[in-house]
C-alpha cells in the first residue's frame, strides 16, 4: 500500500459525489467471521458447503441445515465490527447518499453504523417461512450454541406452520430482485465505486463492479491479494480493510473514523 496510491485514492474519495462501497467476505473475516467454506468444522466437517446450502439439503434434513445456520449466527453475534466496517460508516457520514452493497450475510455493517446496506446474498438475521415467505423472528440470542455445533429442528411459521428457513440465498436460488436492482442502479449512477475484500469470483454479484466501470465510475479496489477486479480497478490498494480504509478516510478528510 504505497503512500502515493493512498493519496490518489483519498483525493478521489474526497471529491466524490456519489459513492458505492461494495464489500465481500474478506471484510468480515477480519472480525473473525469464518468465510463460507471455512465454516465447515465440528459436526459439519464431513459435509460440503455446497451440499448444505441448498433448498434440497434443507428439505432432506432441515434440522442439520438449520443447526449449521444457528451456529453461524452465534459466531457472528460473538464477532465485533472491525475498523474497516467503522470506516465504511464514516464514508457514509461524509458523503451523503453513499450506498453500501455487501455480499456478506452478517450484520456487522449495521452494528458499525451503516444505514440499510443492501444484502445481495440475504441476511442471517432475517429468517422466513420456507412455504409462504412470511418473515419470522430471529431465535433468542441468549441461547448458547456449542462450539462443535448441533442439529436443531427449525421453528414453525406462525401463519402456515411451515418450517422456517435461513434468510440467505442458497445455491441454485436467484439473488433477491429488489436488492440486485438497487445495487445495479447504485453502481450505474455513482462516480466512485469502492470494492473491498471481495474475490470478484462469485456471480452475479461480481458483475456489479463491472457495471460501475462500464458507466464511467472510477473503481477503487482494497484487497490484500490480486483478484480478477485488478483489471477493472483504476486504483488498487493492497492490504486488509481494517488498515487501508481508516488510512483512506484519514487521508481524505484529516480525521480518524469514530
Amino acid at each position: 500500500m504505497g503512500q502515493r496510491s493512498v493519496r490518489e485514492a483519498a483525493a478521489l474519495l474526497a471529491q466524490a459525489r456519489r459513492v458505492v462501497v461494495f464489500t465481500g467476505a474478506g471484510v468480515s473475516a477480519e472480525s473473525g467471521v469464518p468465510t463460507f467454506r471455512d465454516a465447515l468444522t465440528g459436526l459439519w466437517r464431513s459435509f460440503d458447503a455446497q451440499r448444505l446450502a441448498t433448498p434440497e439439503a434443507f428439505g432432506d434434513d432441515p434440522a442439520l441445515v438449520w443447526g449449521w445456520y444457528e451456529w453461524r449466527r452465534a459466531t457472528v453475534r460473538r464477532a465485533r465490527p472491525n475498523a474497516g466496517h467503522v470506516a465504511v460508516a464514516a464514508i457514509e457520514a461524509r458523503v451523503p447518499g453513499t450506498v453500501v452493497v455487501t455480499q456478506n450475510v452478517d450484520d456487522l455493517h449495521e452494528r458499525a453504523g451503516s444505514v440499510a446496506p443492501i444484502h445481495l446474498h440475504g441476511n442471517l438475521f432475517a429468517p422466513r417461512c420456507s412455504a409462504c415467505a412470511r418473515p419470522a423472528p430471529v431465535p433468542d440470542e441468549a441461547a448458547e450454541e456449542p462450539g462443535e455445533g448441533r442439529r436443531v429442528p427449525p421453528p414453525r411459521c406462525a401463519r402456515c406452520a411451515g418450517p422456517v428457513r435461513p434468510g440467505v440465498v442458497w445455491f441454485g436460488e436467484a439473488l433477491p430482485t429488489a436488492a440486485l436492482e438497487a445495487a445495479v442502479e447504485a453502481a450505474s449512477t455513482c462516480d466512485l465505486f469502492v470494492t473491498v475484500g471481495t474475490s470478484g469470483l462469485v456471480y452475479p454479484a461480481a458483475e456489479i463492479p463491472q457495471v460501475a466501470a462500464r458507466f464511467g465510475a472510477t473503481v477503487l479496489q482494497v484487497n490484500p491479494q490480486e483478484t480478477p477486479l485488478d483489471a477493472v480497478a483504476d486504483v488498487n490498494l493492497r492490504g486488509p480493510a481494517a488498515q487501508v480504509l481508516p488510512a483512506l478516510v484519514h487521508a481524505a478528510w484529516g480525521t480518524d473514523p469514530a
